[in-house]
């Protein structure tokens, strides 16, 4: 793409910020130039928050019935996925499936409770309860 041709739509979801973006410039070489978004990238953008907000709905349900852990809420919450509170966390992806599990979150010990506060950036104490 070239440095003229840079959408600048204007994306809602950027909050009137620009994002750096590579294009050809006149030369010929890749550069870096902003761009204000474009309106494909703010439907995806604007379709993946909704799920999240789907997902986290759900999972407070579940955590209110006590079929999931408070983890599984706030990991939704802040809108991570398993894979990336475990490279957060440094826990292996199945750990944190497993942590998941209210019997098992019950168990965790305090430092690793820390680990995932620290992550979702929750005080212990909140991470211990659901909203």
């Amino acid at each position: 793409m070239d440095v003229d041709a840079v959408p600048q739509d204007g994306n809602v979801t950027l909050g009137g910020h620009r994002k750096a973006v590579y294009a050809r410039d006149a030369r010929g070489r890749m550069v870096i130039t902003t761009s204000r978004g474009w309106e494909a990238e703010e439907i995806v953008t604007s379709h993946a928050v909704e799920v999240m907000k789907q997902q986290a709905h759900a999972a407070l349900e579940r955590a209110r019935a006590g079929a999931a852990s408070p983890l599984e809420y706030w990991m939704y919450a802040r809108r991570m996925d398993v894979a990336l509170l475990a490279q957060t966390t440094g826990f292996w992806q199945w750990r944190v499936r497993r942590h998941m599990r209210p019997d098992r979150f019950a168990q965790l010990h305090e430092k690793h409770l820390q680990r995932y506060a620290q992550a979702l950036g929750l005080s212990v104490q909140d991470l211990r309860s659901v909203p």
